[in-house]
């Protein structure tokens, strides 16, 4: 029943009323044309299950499963959420620790190629359909195909493109199977101009009975605006990282000119601007009136997000998997906080990190957009990262705070709105993330919940409070390095962005049903800001103009300027935990010098009791896990994956596999 439950998500047009004969379907490769496209039921039917092969890196994707991953019907007792690629970068560490390296699912999407391709073919053959409607479905099949193809070159380079169905023939050599790779270049202008094609035909709209999980034509522009921003700086920044092999002389990885950048950027400007013209879409509350107002704005894009169905390009929707065959997915179980935890045995798995906090500006806003690090120090030394902070030196000068949450008190409202600070309400409960105590001797309790009395008579906890089970307890620092600490950050943040705080979820999984946004009109911005500056094609102003809006919805007040590190700068808050930075260092080719024996960053907060009245330190230091492995390292071949089944697709492997 997986294909059926996945298309009652995209509304009622992909199965117009109860019409059962049609909820069994398979593949065209296996169920005859002539049994299933007698109408257009059948049609919308085998099209749902396209979208349910979509591969999407949303709340179902796990790096090292695959897409639309979920348990299956003999894994009763195994839970597996979808991790993302956030924990393969610098923003967030899974709070069991985690690497870095490279995404290694080995998506090779043929086999939903096939099925595309299959029903395209079909198509012309359905006499219900209009030749209108046939052009609009073979455009969706077209897109769908497209972003299949996406996901395959941004791990492989240059594939095989195979837009027919293919057959085996018994008796003959069956040469026709053994597509070659195309070069690089070759796959994704192919996939551009499927992109191109694609929208031409594709409704603008759906109506509320179709549903609203459709992708219109500016769901094509959108993807062809990142696919295209994605080839431009591999045709910029190839030599970065450059590689050697048959892959690399045949130009099946690399092979870009200075040409094929200008050319790359320029569509990623004309396919912006078509959808930020044109589309209707636009900023979800632009102009707040204060900074309260703007954080309660952006945190409702992503719990709410038919609310703000203003700046939302793509979604992808879910069923509640307790009834449905584990169709949901696990984000509000998986990732709210130990103290908000409804029951599940997986909780506070997500701990964003320092490296990201830091990047945030603050509201000087003094035409700059400079990122402001939080303040530990009386000395302004920032850099002083310690490797264990259980031996750190409290001798050294470390501002006091009166409470937890006033260190991060005047930054930028899409860090309070994207990341559960320490001291911070979340469900109505101040959230715990404490790691450690200073006693009035000077001495140190850190990553074990001891006490000590203070200078007020007071008894003070290491961890924040006296257990760490249900609300009365706290979410941060337990246990690390053992199995009992997974359920509590280890960076002293918890991740708020797509969980939903006005929703409590049973205590089962595969039960979370809030939408996934893949495509938004912030992207879109940031993606024609940085085409245009990268390329001096386009508008400068214009690229200014969208970096500030999206400053200016955050409650900014100034302008900056529209430099290409202001602009990945922006790109790094606006766009947090959606699945993006994995993919930004990959495509300029930053990966492998970011992650060079890297350990990202924590803040552990402490008490000190040394003062009369208690107060509180940051304390910098390393990730655990990062610590203990010596740090992270992402190589230079890893920017392309291996090829799969080599030796009996005959095709040629990439470089150093």
């Amino acid at each position: 029943m997986k294909k059926i439950i996945y298309s009652l998500t995209l509304g009622s047009t992909l199965l117009l009323g109860s019409c059962k004969k049609y909820l069994e379907v398979q593949p065209l490769d296996r169920v005859p044309a002539e049994q299933i496209l007698i109408d257009p039921n059948g049609v919308k039917v085998l099209l749902a299950n396209l979208y349910s092969l979509l591969p999407l890196e949303d709340f179902k994707y796990n790096p090292a499963q695959g897409f639309n991953y979920h348990r299956t019907a003999s894994q009763s007792n195994y839970v597996e959420p979808g991790f993302g690629t956030t924990y393969f970068t610098d923003e967030a560490t899974l709070s069991q620790g985690n690497g870095v390296g490279p995404v290694g699912e080995g998506y090779w999407g043929y086999g939903g190629i096939r099925q595309t391709n299959q029903l395209m073919e079909q198509l012309p053959s359905v006499v219900s359909l209009t030749t209108a409607q046939k052009a609009a479905l073979t455009a969706e099949c077209r897109f769908i195909r497209a972003y299949m193809y996406f996901q395959m070159a941004k791990r492989y380079g240059g594939v095989p493109i195979i837009d027919k169905s293919l057959e085996y023939q018994p008796g003959t050599d069956n040469a026709d199977l053994f597509v070659p790779r195309s070069t690089e270049k070759q796959t994704w202008d192919w996939i551009l101009n499927e992109l191109e094609a694609a929208s031409k035909d594709m409704p603008a709209t759906y109506s509320a009975a179709d549903g609203p999980y459709r992708a219109t034509k500016w769901a094509a522009l959108a993807l062809k605006s990142r696919a295209a921003l994605f080839a431009a700086s591999l045709a910029k920044y190839w030599g970065r990282a450059p590689l050697v092999g048959d892959a690399v002389t045949q130009k099946m990885v690399g092979g870009f000119t200075t040409a094929d950048a200008d050319g790359y950027y320029q569509q990623c400007i004309d396919a912006s601007a078509a959808v930020i013209n044109n589309s209707g879409k636009g900023l979800y509350r632009p102009t707040p009136a204060n900074r309260a107002e703007a954080v309660k704005n952006y945190q409702d894009i992503f719990q709410s997000p038919a609310l703000a169905d203003v700046e939302v390009l793509y979604k992808k929707g879910y069923v509640d998997g307790s009834t449905t065959f584990l169709q949901g997915h696990n984000n509000d179980l998986y990732y709210n906080p130990s103290q908000t935890n409804t029951g599940g045995i997986y909780y506070g798995r997500s701990s964003p990190t320092l490296d990201l906090v830091d990047v945030y500006e603050d509201y000087t806003d003094n035409g700059q957009g400079n990122s402001v690090r939080l303040v530990t120090r009386t000395d302004g030394n920032e850099n002083d990262v310690v490797a264990d902070p259980r031996n750190v030196d409290v001798s050294k000068p470390y501002r006091q705070y009166d409470n937890l949450t006033d260190i991060f008190a005047n930054k930028d409202a899409r860090m309070h709105a994207s990341i559960i600070l320490p001291g911070s309400k979340w469900k109505n409960i101040t959230i715990i993330m404490q790691g450690g105590l200073i006693r009035q001797d000077g001495s140190r309790i850190v990553y074990t919940n001891a006490s000590a009395p203070g200078k007020d008579g007071n008894t003070y906890w290491a961890l924040g409070a006296s257990s760490g089970n249900g609300s009365a307890g706290y979410s941060g620092f337990a246990s690390i390095g053992q199995n009992a600490g997974n359920n509590y950050t280890i960076s002293g943040f918890c991740q708020k962005k797509f969980i939903q705080e006005n929703v409590n979820p049973p205590g089962s999984y595969f039960t979370s049903t809030l939408d996934f946004i893949d495509m938004r009109i912030a992207e879109i911005y940031l993606n024609y800001a940085e085409a245009a500056v990268e390329s001096g094609k386009g508008s400068a102003a214009l690229a200014a103009q969208y970096l500030n809006a999206l400053r200016r919805r955050a409650g900014h007040s100034d302008n900056i300027p529209a430099t290409v590190s202001n602009i990945l700068k922006e790109r790094r808050v606006e766009l947090a935990f959606e699945y993006h930075r994995y993919w930004d260092l990959v495509r300029r080719r930053e990966m492998h010098t970011r992650f060079n024996g890297t350990r990202r960053t924590v803040l552990v907060p402490m008490v000190d009791l040394r003062p009369a009245r208690p107060k509180y330190i940051f304390v910098r230091a390393n990730n655990f896990y990062d610590e203990t492995a010596g740090g992270r390292v992402f190589q230079q071949r890893d920017y392309y994956r291996p090829i799969p089944g080599v030796a009996t697709n005959k095709l040629v492997q990439n470089p150093e596999f």
